[in-house]
Parts: C-alpha cells; sequence; structure tokens
C-alpha cells in the first residue's frame, strides 16, 4: 500500500469518526492584549490577569465566580483595578499607627506631599493599582498553566522615597488540578536588611447563598484587640471570644448585622505548616490555604447593604480617580452571569500577610515578634491557594 494510498484511508476514517482525534490539553494559557488567561479544562476553570497591575481579577468555575464581581467589564477593571480581584498590598498590608514605620532600629517618615502614601491612618502600601509590572512568562504543561510577572521596585523614585529598601518583587499565578497558586518572591538589593509586611486581599463570594448562610472555618488562636482606629494594641485574646464559639464552626448568621475587620494569628498547620480558612454555602466551598511564611491574616467583611450605601474601610481620603492603567481590546469576563453579584449576597476577604497589621512598628515596642526581614542579597518567599469545590 502507498503512501498516498494510507493517508487517504487515515484522513476518511478521521472524517468518519472511526479514529479518535487527538485529546486537548488539560491546560492551555492565552495572551489576549493586556490579559493573559490560565485555563483548566478538566475542572472547566478559567484565571484572568490584568499585567499591568497582575492582578487576577477573576477565577471561574463552570460558569461561576469565585472572586466576588463589582465589575461590569475587563474595562472598569483597568480602569479601577486596586478595588478588585486580589489586591497586592505593599510595601506594607493594612494600616499603620502613624505616617511612619521602623525598620532596622530606625525611623522612616513618609513624605505625605507625595501622594502614594495617603490619610491619617496609612493603608495598604501604594502597589495594588501600579502598572509598573512586567511580563516575564506564560506557558502551559501537563500539570499547570501559569504566568509569572515582575516589578523593579527600584527603579521608581517614588516608590524608593517611602520605602528605601531595594528590590525586586516576582509573582506567579499557578492553575492546577482547579485551584489556583499565588506565588511571590522578594529578592532584596539593599545592604541592609529589608522588613517584610506584605499581604494579599483576595475578594470572595459564594455564588448559591448569601453571606448570612456561610459557614467559615477559621481555625485561628489569637484575634489580635484593635484601637478605634483598627490598629492593633499589642493585646490579644482567644479567637473563640470573637467568633461567639469554636472557630472550626462559625455560622456568619452570627455577623449579619455587624462588620468583620479583624486581625488573627496563629493557624493551625498541618505538616507542611500550611494553614487553611475555609467558607461553606449551600453546596459551594471556597477554601484559602497559606503556606508557613504567611504568618497574620485579616477578615474583612461588610453588612451587605444597597450600593453606595457602604462608606467603605476608612483610611484613606478622597482622592481624584487615576487614568486607566491600560488600553486594551474589549474581553468578555467568563462567567455566564457576568457583571457585579447581587449586593444582597455579600462577601468575606481572607487576606494572608507575612505579619500582623502594623508589625513593623510594634516590633520597635516589642509588641509583634513575627515580624520577618530579608538580609542583604537574600529573598523572602511563599505561596497561598485558592480552592474552590461543590462548584
Amino acid at each position: 500500500m502507498g503512501r498516498r494510498t494510507m493517508v487517504w484511508i487515515v484522513s476518511l476514517a478521521l472524517a468518519a469518526g472511526l479514529v479518535p482525534a487527538a485529546a486537548a490539553p488539560r491546560y492551555s494559557v492565552k495572551r489576549i492584549g493586556d490579559v493573559v488567561q490560565l485555563r483548566d479544562g478538566t475542572s472547566d476553570t478559567v484565571v484572568s490577569v490584568l499585567l499591568p497591575v497582575n492582578n487576577a481579577y477573576e477565577m471561574v468555575v463552570k460558569g461561576k465566580n469565585v472572586i466576588r464581581m463589582t465589575i461590569n467589564s475587563v474595562d472598569q477593571m483597568r480602569a479601577n483595578p486596586g478595588l478588585n480581584g486580589i489586591p497586592f498590598l505593599a510595601p506594607f498590608a493594612n494600616r499603620l499607627d502613624e505616617d511612619a514605620f521602623y525598620a532596622n532600629g530606625k525611623k522612616y517618615n513618609f513624605d505625605m506631599e507625595l501622594g502614594n502614601v495617603r490619610g491619617a491612618v496609612p493603608i495598604h502600601g501604594y502597589l495594588s493599582g501600579t502598572s509598573h509590572w512586567q511580563l516575564v512568562q506564560f506557558k502551559a504543561d501537563g500539570k499547570s498553566a501559569w504566568v509569572t510577572s515582575k516589578l523593579e521596585f527600584t527603579k521608581y523614585p517614588d516608590y524608593m522615597k517611602q520605602f528605601p529598601f531595594a528590590h525586586t518583587i516576582t509573582m506567579t499565578y499557578r492553575l492546577a488540578n482547579g485551584a489556583m497558586e499565588v506565588h511571590t518572591r522578594l529578592d532584596n538589593h539593599s545592604a541592609e536588611p529589608m522588613p517584610v509586611a506584605i499581604g494579599f486581599h483576595p475578594y470572595f463570594a459564594l455564588t448559591d447563598s448569601a453571606r448570612k448562610d456561610w459557614t467559615l472555618s477559621a481555625p485561628l488562636k489569637k484575634h489580635w484587640l484593635l484601637t478605634d482606629t483598627k490598629v492593633p494594641t499589642g493585646q490579644t485574646e482567644p479567637a473563640e471570644n470573637f467568633f461567639g464559639g469554636d472557630p472550626h464552626s462559625v455560622p456568619l448568621s452570627r455577623f449579619a448585622d455587624k462588620p468583620i475587620d479583624d486581625v488573627f494569628s496563629d493557624i493551625e498547620r498541618d505538616d507542611k505548616g500550611r494553614g487553611t480558612i475555609t467558607f461553606k454555602g449551600a453546596s459551594q466551598s471556597i477554601s484559602l490555604t497559606a503556606g508557613p511564611n504567611f504568618k497574620g491574616f485579616v477578615l474583612y467583611s461588610t453588612v451587605p447593604t444597597p450600593p453606595n450605601a457602604n462608606a467603605g474601610r476608612g483610611g484613606r481620603g478622597a482622592a481624584t480617580p487615576p487614568p486607566p492603567v491600560s488600553v486594551g481590546p474589549a474581553i468578555p469576563l467568563s462567567a455566564a452571569d457576568s457583571g457585579p453579584a447581587p449586593w444582597e449576597r455579600g462577601f468575606l476577604a481572607i487576606e494572608p500577610y507575612a505579619s500582623i497589621t502594623d508589625c513593623m512598628n510594634l516590633a520597635q515596642k516589642g509588641l509583634c515578634s513575627d515580624l520577618a526581614s530579608i538580609q542583604p542579597g537574600g529573598h523572602w518567599e511563599e505561596s497561598f491557594w485558592v480552592t474552590p469545590q461543590g462548584y
């Protein structure tokens, strides 16, 4: 039989469906302008990352959002990235007790006229809306799909003015087995040790029920008592006192008319040093698992209110909205029910931090012992994982 005859026979067999076509790979990745999308075909999951700000603004499983949505379009994300998705909080997460921070026994005062640190109570650093991230790689193989970006903090004088430690931040979003890993590495190029006070602010919401019907499992041992400005006093109480019972099973109906904006530490960990916080609805659940170098956690959830009725978290003064971080093609949102979630559903932010709120300043007072520090030429790295189930 000649080669042409064999090719002809195989072609007819494929056309007739007698020979199965090669299976599509489980993991894939594609770039659409300023967005990279990671896909897991087996779990039917897509993660979309807006490259200039390196923020995963959606994680969609079987057409349903895992990340709380407040946007109608990717253009809205481009215009206001800091309030959506998984904001990166750096060089400090959450609040500080003054317009300054301490490192290596020295006090560093912020230049408040510069404008990137704002408010009487500085909050969440100034990198959540930066558009200076540079794409390093996006790729997929038989085990996962991922995208890696890098921020050269040292290149930007306004950043260095407020936090004078030369460093590089490298971050990878990886989708594997239906879970999203967020891996962060800090490389210290300074001649002095660099404090690590970063964190993340992932906003989550279940789509099968409302906040009042969710049950939280937060195996945290310490709840930090706060001042009126939501900064830790240095005193703690058992977390069960705050939750009103066993932290492993907390009906959020206990907080139906109460907001949560609280600081915790000492999470129960497995043999890999990882700790997991989970909340469940009718059938869905979302878990955040943090590696051992995440020492502090904030749980944040406001009482559901109609749009514009909630004055917000506070700590920052009003500011003129910046221009969009990028201009790109029209990209549809991936969820079947795209657009903002119904306000009455509510949300829960589970925020992993390298240390508790204000630890740089509390450590100077001898009230925080978990502050990490990177030696000159060294690095810090850690991951957290978001795992949805029941979708």
